[in-house]
């Protein structure tokens, strides 16, 4: 009996590494780092591309002009190219009106379904002119309404990395993969994504994820394998009911 539940542990315990931020200008000095972290231990991470940057923040990094190429090159090395909004810019207050409850500057919640679909359109055109295949989606800022899943189905982007939960879920037709906190941190059980915002970091920083790296790579998954968790039974269901509520409380009196 200890046997088999150790081993059920072991098959539902897992992290897949979702970068943010990913465009043109970003802090190339740690990316190149974290390439060679992961081509020696074969890992394969999200990259969650803003296809068309105008977020101030992140043009004062160095420009790459051979980007589009570099990111066809990781794509064939089996990693996630994620749309991560459109422009990153934010032009919507939510109130915490937004799907996931999070609060805060939107680039979608609160734009009617034509301009959302027009954005993703814009976005997703991008892509597809640098020879780069997009199926999986994640807002800026985690914000989202039931327009934007609306406009994301119907372009045929049915998996979006966010929300709650221990594991993988599917709702209206959408697979979400729950990303729960804003520090590399691997539970004990359950499958979920990161927050790495590699354009923050110091070297510091990087010394510390490369030991988390060595540390727990066999845990680590790719976004494909990680979706092969989804699961809707009850048990799952009150697990991702009692994160969601647990997360949001936490948010209140922080």
């Amino acid at each position: 009996m200890y046997s088999i539940f150790k081993k059920h542990i072991k098959e539902h315990t897992g992290l897949v590494l979702r970068f943010d931020d990913i465009s043109e200008n970003m802090n190339w000095k740690l990316m190149e780092k974290c390439e060679s972290l992961f081509d020696e231990f074969n890992i394969k991470p999200v990259l969650g591309v803003i296809p068309n940057n105008k977020d101030s923040e992140f043009l004062i990094f160095p420009k790459k002009d051979n980007f589009w190429s570099i990111l066809k090159k990781w794509q064939d090395k089996g990693w996630e190219i994620s749309m991560h909004g459109y422009c990153h810019v934010y032009d919507k207050e939510t109130n915490k009106k937004d799907y996931f409850g999070y609060g805060g500057k939107s680039e979608f919640f609160g734009h009617t379904y034509e301009e959302q679909l027009s954005r993703i359109k814009r976005g997703l055109q991008i892509f597809k002119d640098n020879n780069i295949q997009i199926k999986s989606f994640f807002a800026p800022n985690h914000t989202y309404d039931n327009n934007t899943f609306k406009a994301l189905k119907d372009v045929g982007i049915r998996e979006v990395i966010d929300g709650y939960g221990l594991f993988p879920y599917e709702k209206n037709g959408i697979k979400f993969f729950p990303q729960l906190f804003y520090k590399l941190l691997l539970l004990p059980y359950g499958i979920q994504a990161t927050q790495i915002h590699l354009n923050y970091w110091n070297e510091k920083d990087f010394e510390n994820f490369e030991k988390f790296i060595r540390k727990n790579f066999k845990n680590i998954l790719s976004f494909d394998e990680g979706l092969k968790k989804i699961n809707n039974n009850n048990f799952s269901l009150l697990l991702k009911f009692l994160s969601m509520h647990t997360l949001k409380l936490i948010r209140i009196f922080n």
